[in-house]
């Protein structure tokens, strides 16, 4: 008994013209397949670069002044001497972004049972493990253990770091999850596309004869023959009167280009990243800024800004109270430079920054005796009176004819 289709509930790939061959399922979307999106790689690698890239800073309060001190090797090269902080940073951000947790198996500790009272038992060392290995057992509503690949490990064995966080759940959400339709939409739309453009299959069309009517017989065998031709991959022959025409293929073209710009622009929006920052800016709309510093400002107060506060506080888990981890956001807000310069002026000419400060920012050491005395030649001692006959006008020279 045939049975109506039921359209209601079809997904993308359902609804996308199939090859002659008829396939089953839809596009799978995890972790991993979503990376065959490009706005996904673009949106993923924008942060996890940016945020790598800032400088790790360790830091305690000495009289309520934040105080610089020495970083641990945790925080130099916490993969061992193989993976320093910045490919660390980059991997661990990656996962987070993509799974919503990351995962590391904690292979050494600091000063363990030494007595020394600063840094007894914390991490010296995290070896990261791919999230898809990774089972986290909660029981009973609490969290009982980890399972990674075969192995069981309790939870101060594993270092996990999780983002985008409900109430009760004892692991981080997914954007991928959510953005699973959006992807899959655009999966199933490559997948079509690629069947059509390198594999042969067609849209809809029309096999008609110019010379001929046929009877619905003919009409049939024609049309076996045709798509066991297609189907085959072989080459159809026919004679002149026969005329080929693929009515939908100019149409679906386009809607294929369509969707898959949509596609990019709710992508953006799902990982926290501005969509002209991965080349899906949305047609139309026009955003423009006074300068760079404005445009990276915009991003790290709107989208990097929580990121980059929850991965300081967990790493400031690495140390012992009361010090503290801060990423260095400069680079990110880095000016051109005259407005570098006219900055440093104003906070200088203010009492806000010392000379000697401004020249370290600018790689510089202090100013020396001679430079200083080579200053007070040119422009004067700051301060320092001129005489009367200094502040009188001099005469102009007169010219004499000869």
């Amino acid at each position: 008994m045939q049975h109506k289709r039921d359209y209601a509930g079809a997904t993308a790939a359902q609804l996308i013209p199939s090859r002659v061959s008829q396939r089953a399922g839809t596009a799978v979307v995890n972790s991993e397949t979503a990376l065959r999106h490009s706005a996904v790689w673009a949106a993923l690698r924008l942060r996890a670069n940016l945020v790598s890239t800032m400088p790790v800073d360790t830091y305690r309060k000495v009289l309520g002044v934040q105080v610089e001190v020495p970083k641990p090797p945790v925080l130099v090269n916490p993969g061992g001497e193989r993976v320093d902080i910045m490919e660390w940073l980059y991997s661990s951000q990656w996962d987070l972004d993509r799974a919503g947790n990351v995962f590391g198996l904690i292979t050494e500790r600091s000063g363990f049972g030494s007595g020394s009272g600063t840094g007894d038992g914390l991490p010296a060392r995290i070896d990261l493990v791919p999230c898809g290995d990774v089972a986290v057992v909660v029981k009973k509503g609490k969290l009982d253990h980890y399972r990674i690949g075969s192995e069981t490990y309790q939870p101060s064995e594993v270092w996990h770091e999780r983002q985008y966080t409900v109430s009760g759940l004892h692991v981080g959400l997914s954007p991928i999850a959510y953005a699973a339709w959006s992807i899959g939409e655009y999966l199933s739309i490559v997948d079509f596309a690629l069947d059509w453009f390198g594999n042969g299959a067609h849209p809809s069309a029309m096999l008609k004869n110019e010379t001929q009517t046929l009877d619905p017989a003919a009409t049939e065998a024609v049309r076996e023959r045709f798509k066991a031709a297609v189907k085959a991959g072989d080459v159809f022959v026919t004679g002149k009167d026969w005329t080929y025409e693929m009515l939908q293929a100019e149409q679906a073209g386009s809607s294929w280009l369509e969707a898959k710009g949509a596609s990019n622009t709710d992508i953006a929006r799902y990982f926290d990243v501005p969509a002209d920052l991965i080349d899906a800016a949305v047609k139309g709309d026009s955003v423009t800024y006074a300068n760079i510093v404005e445009r990276n400002i915009q991003l790290l107060v709107m989208h990097l800004g929580p990121a980059i506060f929850r991965r300081e506080r967990a790493l400031s888990r690495l140390l012992a109270k009361p010090r503290f981890v801060k990423l260095n956001t400069g680079a990110l807000l880095r000016m051109d430079p005259k407005a570098s310069a006219e900055m440093l002026a104003k906070q200088i000419e203010s009492r806000q920054m010392a000379p000697s400060e401004a020249r370290a920012l600018a790689d510089r050491p202090p100013f020396t005796e001679s430079q200083l005395a080579e200053f007070d030649r040119l422009f004067g001692k700051p301060g320092a009176k001129q005489s009367p006959a200094a502040k009188q006008p001099q005469p102009e020279p007169q010219l004499q004819e000869v």
